[in-house]
């Protein structure tokens, strides 16, 4: 297995990604935002931070960047690709997800753990979770607010395309378990293909006890899984 972690300018949480990444053994690259091609790569991440300082929008500029072309057309193909925080943004600019990121509804930057509750496992990067379950991880963010229009959320819900939610620690998706004022407290979707995933909060901040939580190692151990038995067929 090998996966590309892709650096914009301003990304900072690209090495937190690829940290994660070879501690499970993976084989991990960064790609820098100007180059063309990610043949040959199973899984690509696009990691948190502020690409472009976040000017115009969050992911707006990145969305321009020569590499998304590539992410375009290695997503068309199938492969694996996971936007944390700022990604998740990118990822919804450049229309591989729906909707949108917005500020908060406090207007504040927000760092801190929370819950999100898991809501479908059917898919390649939390089949190794539990339908239900609860995963303690952190988000910083000042635009986590997903939106989309009704029809939007009306087929992401019928078509189990939304994975996360904000929870509490009883896991009830109520308004004062959201952080950010998200939609039906939206933490986490993917596309109609199932291969590409967005989230707000950082798995790859949850991987080691010594950093409060161990949670996020379950969508690692998914995406390892899912692609270990890809590799055997």
């Amino acid at each position: 297995m090998k996966a590309a972690v892709i650096r914009f300018p301003g990304s900072n949480c690209d090495q937190d990604c690829v940290l994660a990444l070879r501690e499970f053994g993976v084989e991990t690259d960064f790609v820098w935002h100007k180059d063309e091609s990610l043949a040959g790569y199973d899984l690509i991440a696009l990691p948190g931070g502020f690409s472009y300082g976040d000017y115009l929008r969050c992911g707006a500029i990145a969305r321009f960047s020569p590499v998304m072309k590539a992410v375009r057309e290695q997503a068309a193909r199938g492969t694996l690709v996971i936007g944390i925080c700022n990604g998740f943004q990118i990822l919804c600019e450049a229309g591989l997800l729906p909707g949108a990121l917005i500020r908060n509804r406090d207007l504040h930057f927000r760092c801190e753990h929370l819950h999100v509750r898991v809501e479908d496992v059917a898919n390649p990067f939390l089949h190794e979770a539990q339908t239900g379950g609860l995963l303690r991880i952190p988000i910083a963010h000042g635009e986590g607010s997903y939106t989309a229009d009704a029809a939007t959320l009306a087929e992401l819900n019928q078509t189990g395309r939304v994975l996360l939610r904000y929870a509490d620690a009883a896991g009830a998706a109520i308004d004062a378990a959201n952080p950010n004022g998200s939609a039906e407290n939206i933490a986490g979707i993917c596309n109609a293909a199932r291969n590409v995933f967005g989230l707000m909060p950082h798995p790859e901040r949850a991987c080691d006890p010594r950093l409060g939580s161990t949670d996020g190692r379950v969508i690692f151990e998914s995406i390892l899984s899912t692609l270990g038995v890809r590799k055997a067929a």
